[in-house]
């Protein structure tokens, strides 16, 4: 029976754990620097300046807390195994689901808090240069946590079987690829050949479709969005981080730690 206690304590500690990063400060550092050298660019143009302020801040936001997500995110169950506190860990009475549910809860948590500092700083510059806020910049980065989550599930899926470097590559090679994924169904249904059609068909159902998580044009342009533009990414946002991490779990339970 899995504890949520337990849970909970684990990913307490992850948080703790993480926060004395020092790759994570030194992300964050650049990814404000970059959201406030975003006014000082956008001033260099007469038209649009808004836009291109605010492109530059929500780029920034995603790509930042991306790289956050992985190169943190693929370590923490490697540093447990490398300093053997994993032994220690798994010794007690508590399943190794837990420990990883616990792990991946942990993570997400503090990538939503690093995240929450840049949406502060986002909002702060466009205060103070004029640019508008609407509810669909709220709308973006709702949906850039889910995205966030999601990522930090596939790093959590690597890091299970395989070594931090390795885990980080299949992490930032998904997470690209996840955002073509509809340009390749795209290119594949415009072939003549029925089979490369079935194949990119295949793959944009199998790979994840991180672009249904990308709001930043709409926001940028201070379009509205509807409810389904929120809760449909959701629910599949969250189904397929429940794939990847009863996969993870899986392959987590049957590791040999010898």
């Amino acid at each position: 029976m899995i504890s949520p206690a337990l849970i909970w304590t684990i990913a307490t500690n992850t948080v703790r754990e993480a926060i004395r990063n020092k790759l994570l400060y030194v992300l964050l550092f650049f990814a404000i620097a970059l959201i406030l050298a975003g006014a000082l660019l956008s001033s260099l143009s007469y038209v649009e300046s808004e836009r291109i302020l605010q492109d530059i801040g929500l780029a920034a936001i995603r790509l930042f807390s991306v790289a956050i997500a992985i190169f943190v995110g693929v370590n923490l169950i490697h540093k447990e195994v490398d300093r053997r506190t994993v032994y220690t860990i798994l010794s007690k009475p508590l399943s190794r689901t837990e420990f990883l549910l616990g792990k991946y809860l942990g993570l997400v948590l503090t990538i939503w808090m690093q995240m929450a500092v840049m949406v502060m700083a986002f909002a702060g510059v466009s205060l103070a240069t004029g640019a508008p806020l609407t509810p669909t910049h709220a709308a973006a980065f709702f949906l850039t946590g889910i995205e966030l989550a999601l990522v930090v599930a596939l790093a959590t899926l690597f890091s299970s079987f395989t070594t931090p470097m390795l885990a980080s590559f299949f992490s930032g090679g998904l997470w690209f690829v996840g955002h073509l994924t509809r340009d390749l169904r795209d290119l594949g249904a415009a072939s003549d050949l029925e089979t490369v059609q079935r194949l990119t068909a295949l793959l944009h159902r199998v790979l994840p479709d991180l672009e249904s998580f990308n709001l930043s044009i709409e926001a940028a342009h201070g379009l509205p969005v509807v409810a389904s533009d929120l809760w449909l990414p959701l629910l599949y946002g969250g189904g397929y981080v429940a794939i990847l991490l009863v996969a993870a779990t899986a392959l987590f339970g049957r590791r040999d730690f010898r």
